[in-house]
């Protein structure tokens, strides 16, 4: 099934979605938000499974539906943990700048905690200070929604709390993050409010697609309406949901609601670190990715970061071209 949220009230509307994005319906008398549907889903999973045949079937009419109307599907969240599973995009990083990646980063995920008390909505505008010196950038990735989860799970038990599925936005201010690592304490100025897909999708719809801890389907981003990336989410993923989900309960239970991000999606397929779009390539989901390669080729970068005004889009299709999760819509504006 397919679940988005109504923007209502700080925890949304809960709504079912049918397969082709054009209808939804309320299911408030089921659960009146995706977090109270996570915490009860023994006892609601199946009724909101019918609720959303119904609307696929045409037993119930509902309502248009309307992305703009909509919230991330959780539009807050007790956990929001993003990993780093494309160690293609980690080796990129720390090449720029002459280092190599240590050893252990093949073998255990990197992962940082970030905010989830302000989620943006699918079409809402970033807004930053009057500044865009923070070298503004977006990042696209996946990300799964979990059930309540036992400390010490088995990677591949960890697969097993699994409930649904969506895409992100992970918003990052490139100028700030230097200046935080390097007081040896992990992120947060340069990480604001992430924006999720208008829809998230339990694993069940996406079929093939997702097997193995994996989603084994391209990631389309636009920015500026110019295509900027495709790569394929399934390869080059080093570490599956199931690693990722165990490593951030290797030490604590995690509870309904929590997510867990795949981090920037990143192929290499030339056994290089990737080509742009217009050489032919996969092209890339941050524009970090994109100076970083430009500053290994050539010294230094020349693409520059967002800018006021500046838009992205990131998107993802099933093999017959139906947008799985909707469109994540989203400009660059100024604080007032």
């Amino acid at each position: 099934m397919k679940l988005a949220s109504l923007k209502q009230g700080r925890d949304g509307q809960l709504v079912v979605v049918n397969n082709t994005l054009t209808k939804m319906a309320n299911v408030h008398f089921i659960a009146p938000t995706l977090q109270y549907a996570l915490d009860n889903w023994e006892h609601v999973a199946d009724k909101l499974e019918e609720r959303y045949l119904a609307l696929e079937n045409g037993e119930i009419e509902g309502e248009d539906f309307e992305s703009a109307e909509l919230a991330s599907p959780l539009p807050r969240a007790f956990q929001w943990a993003d990993g780093s599973a494309y160690v293609n995009h980690v080796e990129l990083v720390r090449k720029a700048r002459g280092a190599e990646i240590p050893e252990s980063f093949w073998t255990d995920p990197l992962m940082y905690q970030g905010g989830s008390d302000t989620f943006l909505g699918p079409k809402d505008d970033i807004v930053m200070p009057q500044d865009e010196g923070f070298g503004i950038d977006f990042e696209a990735e996946v990300a799964v929604v979990t059930g309540d989860v036992p400390m010490g799970v088995s990677a591949d038990d960890a697969l097993n709390y699994i409930r649904l599925v969506m895409i992100v936005n992970d918003v990052s201010l490139r100028g700030l993050i230097p200046g935080e690592l390097a007081k040896g304490f992990g992120f947060f100025q340069s990480k604001p409010s992430s924006a999720f897909s208008p829809v998230c999708v339990t694993p069940n719809m996406l079929g093939d697609a997702f097997k193995d801890g994996k989603l084994h389907l391209p990631l389309v981003s636009h920015y500026n309406g110019n295509k900027f990336g495709e790569p394929d989410a399934g390869v080059d993923m080093t570490f599956h949901f199931g690693e990722l989900i165990a490593h951030a309960a290797k030490t604590r239970p995690l509870c309904a609601g929590t997510i867990i991000g795949s981090g920037t999606v990143s192929n290499k397929l030339d056994d290089g670190p990737g080509k742009p779009i217009n050489e032919g390539g996969a092209g890339y989901s941050c524009i970090a990715e994109v100076r970083m390669i430009e500053t290994i080729q050539t010294g230094k970068p020349t693409t520059n970061f967002m800018k006021f005004d500046d838009s992205v889009s990131i998107e993802m299709f099933d093999n017959d071209g139906q947008s799985i999760f909707g469109k994540i819509a989203q400009k660059v504006v100024k604080a007032d």
